[in-house]
């Protein structure tokens, strides 16, 4: 049986991605990892930390000695401790965003990203800069803060979160050739979005694609 190990920076990247593992790579045992403090830590911080990075090669550490066949990273916020890990952890490790960061630099050369929370934007910013360079392909990137957002999520209007977003995703969308969503939780809006002019991509389904054929299986 495959097994795969997901860390999580919160419960809310836990069910989407279970969701798109059952769906495309059904019969797999998931372990989730879930630290629900650290990306209050990089927000607090305001950046990635040396404390939160140890900690992330700890999570990986532990699910190499688990015997895990394949490790997920689920959170952008931390995606670039990852870079660092993969030199002391030898089992093979995905990041949530890799794929959707590679999709955006080659269909289009005006990407937007959006994110609700800045720690979140930076770094798949940085990534999507990164696939571009490694296609040789010239980009310009529009980045977004969806404001208010976040701080209607945290107390406790969902309703008011999703309007805010998706409202920032249309007119995103008017200024570019494909939208990046930065945060694994924005995918469930896309099915809400209604027409919308370019592509509009998020991570969970294109990064479970790319777990599985890091894992060769079809």
């Amino acid at each position: 049986m495959t097994t795969i190990a997901v860390v999580h920076t919160g419960l809310v990247t836990v069910q989407p991605i279970k969701e798109q593992i059952s769906e495309q790579i059904p019969g797999a045992r998931v372990i989730n990892i879930v630290d629900d403090s650290v990306l209050a830590d990089v927000r607090a911080a305001g950046h990635l930390t040396p404390e939160v990075t140890s900690r992330i090669h700890s999570y990986m550490a532990n699910a190499q000695a688990m015997h895990v066949d394949i490790i997920l990273n689920a959170c952008s916020s931390v995606g670039e401790a990852v870079d660092s890990v993969r030199q002391f952890v030898t089992t093979p490790i995905v990041k949530i965003d890799e794929a959707m960061a590679e999709e955006a630099s080659s269909v289009g050369h005006r990407i937007g990203v959006i994110a609700t929370v800045s720690t979140t934007l930076e770094p798949t910013v940085r990534l999507v800069k990164k696939k571009a360079d490694e296609l040789g392909r010239t980009v310009e990137v529009t980045e977004r803060i969806a404001e208010g957002a976040f701080e209607a999520l945290i107390s406790g209007d969902g309703a008011r979160h999703d309007e805010i977003l998706k409202r920032a995703i249309s007119t995103l969308a008017e200024q570019v050739d494909v939208v990046v969503l930065a945060q694994v939780s924005m995918a469930r809006l896309v099915p809400q979005l209604g027409a919308v002019r370019v592509p509009v991509l998020s991570s969970p389904r294109s990064g479970v694609a790319a777990l599985k054929r890091a894992l060769g299986t079809t």
